[in-house]
């Protein structure tokens, strides 16, 4: 191997962007500006790792750091989101940037550094298996997946259009809608929400990559939405909600399958289902759309013995906070939520 040079920057350095392009690995949460609307919408701040090997660029790393009172410092690549982590070259690179990351992690006074990736890679760090997500591979020609399905599902996706449901997509003319619908839904999962500037912010710095899909009852009430993301040739849903009160209606099967249609519209090969919990509900309604399911790896840079970090609603010290949000005016949720939620990746 070449004299190797890790180095943190406060900016992405030239070539970044490149790199993450021709990286098969690479994701729209690895650029810069992705980083910028999470800076300016929720106030983290990343910093921006490269290796090169001979003056030539051969791993980018970009991490996002967290500093709070309730829940400690750390860092993550990426926050929010499914997916971040390391783009190297060569898997052999790997191990030295272990070693810089458990000097950074020292350096920084990190309680640890979380790393979100969608494939294993070979590491001795330990390692969270608790979410995964589903790939669907998309025809041409919505006609062709309608006819792929099973019967019970085709039933169910017309289930809603016999009520007069119907589904819209768009961008920022849907956002009021999508969010409504949105923190609803966070309110009953005991969940703050996302600010809405969140999302307005991604569609205004990703026109060409992020987009909403709605649908409506009969007397025009938005009961279902989503969030999407297209890079390469992968649309990713990883924000759905919909209203309990319409779910005899099914609603959110009409809600996937127009995000289906705006997916091959878009020209994208595979649709991202986005994280769920084995054996949840989410699960199982994922599970049934002709996808396969695939195993999230989320690796951890921490000091010796320290157990695993559950900044997440699976961890029991917050269930009696969960109950309490479901019970709280959504007028207060949507106000006192992103200040929370901008302290939990």
């Amino acid at each position: 191997m070449n004299a190797l040079k890790i180095t943190s920057h406060t900016a992405a350095p030239a070539g970044w962007e490149a790199f993450v392009a021709g990286h098969p690995g690479g994701k729209l949460y690895h650029l810069p500006e992705w980083d910028a609307v999470v800076a300016r919408t929720l106030g983290r701040r990343t910093h921006y790792i490269t290796l090169e090997e001979a003056g030539t660029l051969a791993g980018i790393l970009p991490l996002t750091e967290f500093n709070s009172r309730i829940f400690g410092r750390f860092a993550v690549s990426q926050p929010f989101i499914n997916y971040g982590g390391p783009l190297l070259a060569s898997d052999e690179l790997i191990t030295p940037l272990e070693r810089y990351l458990a000097g950074l992690r020292s350096e920084q006074r990190y309680q640890h550094i979380e790393l979100r990736m969608d494939r294993p890679i070979e590491s001795q760090l330990p390692c969270k298996q608790h979410k995964v997500t589903f790939f669907m591979d998309l025809p041409e020609d919505p006609e062709i997946l309608m006819a792929s399905l099973k019967a019970k599902v085709r039933s169910q996706v017309r289930r809603p259009m016999k009520e007069n449901m119907s589904g819209r997509s768009g961008g920022t003319e849907l956002l009021e809608d999508f969010y409504k619908v949105f923190t609803i839904n966070m309110r009953e999962l005991g969940t703050p929400p996302l600010p809405k500037s969140f999302f307005r912010a991604i569609l205004e710095q990703f026109p060409q990559n992020a987009f909403i899909v709605t649908v409506y009852a009969e007397d025009g009430t938005a009961c279902a939405g989503a969030f999407l993301i297209h890079y390469k040739d992968v649309m990713e849903i990883p924000w759905a909600s919909s209203l309990r009160e319409y779910n005899r209606f099914s609603p959110n099967m009409l809600l996937y399958w127009e995000s289906f249609r705006l997916a091959i519209e878009k020209g994208a090969k595979q649709f991202d289902f986005g994280r769920c919990t084995p054996d949840s509900g989410t699960y199982r309604f994922k599970k049934q759309w002709p996808s396969r399911e695939q195993a999230l790896y989320w690796y951890y840079v921490l000091p010796e013995g320290e157990r695993l970090p559950e900044l997440n609603p699976d961890n029991a010290k917050f269930s009696l906070a969960i109950k309490t949000w479901t019970k709280l005016p959504l007028s207060v949720t949507r106000i006192v939520g992103p200040q929370i939620i901008k302290n939990i990746p």
